[in-house]
């Protein structure tokens, strides 16, 4: 699967909290990575329908003394779905592709999801496990409760 998909899954499962804190008409993550190597910083945004932005959270993969690793909510902004999607998804970048001529800076937009598409992510979310990884079956459940 490639990293954007993953990545799109992961704000349809916090769609809902999202909902609860804005009306957003679209969200986007925004990330660098060079072909070959591993995302260390995204960001997540949403934008109403007038345009207006407002980051969800951002996510870093290594601590240092200006930020901790994780995720990082913002503007009263909380969703343990999202925050476990992107534990799974960032800590397990080896299982995840980026086209060979995809330019460094990625963007994947994401749109009000449907039904389909929520069930399509919690299905993704919930195999994921099926898969070695860094994230807990009993944190994998929880995603696929919510």
């Amino acid at each position: 699967m490639e990293l954007d998909k993953a990545l799109e899954f992961a704000v349809i499962l916090g769609w809902a909290d999202l909902k609860k804190v804005s009306d957003p008409c679209s969200a986007r993550v925004e990330y660098q990575s060079a072909a070959g190597t591993t995302v260390d910083y995204l960001s997540i945004w949403s934008v109403d329908a007038e345009g207006h932005q407002a980051m969800v959270c951002d996510y870093w993969t290594r601590s240092s003394p200006a930020h901790t690793s994780g995720t990082g909510f913002k503007n009263k902004f909380q969703s343990p779905p999202l925050g476990l999607a992107l534990d799974f998804i960032l800590m397990n970048q080896d299982q995840f592709t980026r086209p060979a001529d995809a330019c460094p800076e990625g963007l994947a937009l994401i749109y009000p999801p449907t039904g389909d598409d929520l069930t399509e992510a919690t299905t993704w979310m919930a195999a994921t496990h099926g898969v070695a990884t860094n994230v807990s079956h009993a944190e994998v459940e929880k995603v696929a409760a919510l």
